[in-house]
């Protein structure tokens, strides 16, 4: 069985050492309608990151305060945080065994997860040639199916989930 993972990450900036607020994740088969399966969600200890020196853009906060109330709150309150090493860890463990990981723009969402790797001194167990792009293979579909489908954006999980199922829609549309 083919097996592949969106990794979803929200955060508190677009630099490639931003604090790193949740990180959220599906694993599933591409070739399948549906599948999803293993979901792995964390919300990462923010105050160890600062204390580490990892950065916030102040634009980042204005664009989360205008954000519907119940996703400012998970991702920001600080209930349930957990330390970075363990979330990292825990990360590496989920990802054995897949094939190709899938980000919505991985320069973004793998650069920010690989310079947090480094920081805490830890190897991060992807190789660059299976990390995928879906924005890339949502663009050669004449209608990005992500406005097709009701969700909470801005929740990692759920933006995982909703990436998983248009890739298998994109795939199953091509004949991939």
């Amino acid at each position: 069985m083919t097996t592949h993972a969106t990794i979803d990450i929200e955060t508190l900036g677009t630099n490639p050492d931003t604090v790193v607020l949740t990180i959220g994740g599906i694993k599933f088969n591409p070739h399948e309608d549906d599948g999803l399966h293993s979901e792995f969600y964390y919300r990462v200890d923010i105050n160890e990151q600062l204390e580490n020196g990892r950065s916030v853009l102040d634009s980042t906060l204005d664009w989360w305060s205008k954000q519907d109330k119940s996703v400012y709150e998970e991702a920001l309150s600080e209930d349930n945080r957990i330390p970075v090493l363990e979330v990292l860890k825990a990360l590496n463990k989920w990802l054995v065994g897949v094939d190709k990981i899938w980000c919505q723009g991985p320069v973004f969402d793998i650069g920010i997860l690989e310079n947090l790797y480094k920081q805490i001194g830890i190897h991060h167990n992807w190789s660059f040639w299976n990390i995928r792009d879906s924005r890339t293979l949502f663009g050669l579909m004449p209608k990005d199916p992500r406005k097709e489908m009701n969700f909470a954006a801005h929740n990692a999980l759920e933006d995982s989930r909703v990436q998983s199922l248009c890739i298998q829609r994109v795939y199953k549309k091509l004949g991939v």
